[in-house]
């Protein structure tokens, strides 16, 4: 599905990031493996879109190492991440995916294949030739996902996929990410709602400050966190 080498684990050593003057992101090391559902916790400001975009490669880090388990070429490739505010382009939602899967090189039999796969497996067939800027909160964040999909990718970054949408629109993400970690995508995803970590994570980063201060596995964090400001923010309070 991925060729023949994975990128995973991806190894973070002593990751910083500075901008005018201030450190936002602060000497962070933790290791990723294949599989399952890393969600990012913490406060307005604690540097989880950071984080994501450091990871991703969007942004290059002021000091420290983003390390894949395969440096072939191919590996940038193998990591997508989508928005909070999904990017869609002036064409139709299908349009949208063929453009993508050609700018990454899909010949022209196999980009309308995949295409047509990722409208049937997000949902979106019948919404095919309806203008993607048109479309509802739900449809362009579902959008985002299957252009993401579409590219198979081994990791996914997701950046508050939800947090403009509506109950519903909501389950429909969250049943969809938890369809893709079943098919070994490997789920990086950041996210405001509490109960949304409980359902989703299987792992937990917290972060404060632009320090990460806890690496768990989800039931334990959520049962036993281990820092004050991990229990205060557990409990609603406001940690500055």
């Amino acid at each position: 599905m991925h060729g023949p080498a994975s990128i995973l684990p991806l190894r973070i050593a002593d990751l910083t990031f500075s901008a005018r003057g201030k450190v936002l992101v602060d000497r962070m090391s933790f290791s990723l493996e294949r599989g399952g559902r890393t969600i990012i916790l913490g406060p307005n400001g604690a540097g989880k879109t950071l984080l994501l975009g450091l990871c991703h490669g969007l942004i290059a880090p002021s000091a420290g190492r983003v390390e894949w388990q395969s440096a072939a070429p191919e590996g940038r490739k193998q990591h997508q991440m989508v928005f909070q505010d999904p990017v869609v382009l002036r064409r139709s939602m299908r349009a949208n995916l063929l453009h993508a899967l050609s700018v990454n090189g899909w010949a022209w039999r196999a980009r309308r294949a995949r295409a047509e796969l990722a409208l049937e497996r997000f949902g979106l067939a019948t919404l095919a030739e309806h203008p993607a800027r048109l479309a509802s909160g739900g449809e362009k964040q579902r959008l985002a996902l299957a252009r993401a999909w579409a590219l198979k990718p081994e990791v996914l970054f997701l950046d508050e996929p939800t947090s403009a949408l509506d109950p519903g629109a909501t389950r429909i993400i969250e049943e969809l990410i938890q369809g893709l970690a079943a098919e070994t995508v490997k789920i990086v995803m950041t996210t405001h709602d509490l109960g949304q970590a409980r359902r989703l994570a299987d792992e937990v980063l917290f972060l404060h400050r632009g320090r990460l201060l806890e690496h768990a596995p989800a039931k334990e964090f959520f049962a036993a966190p281990r820092t004050l400001e991990a229990r205060a923010f557990l409990a609603g309070e406001l940690l500055w």
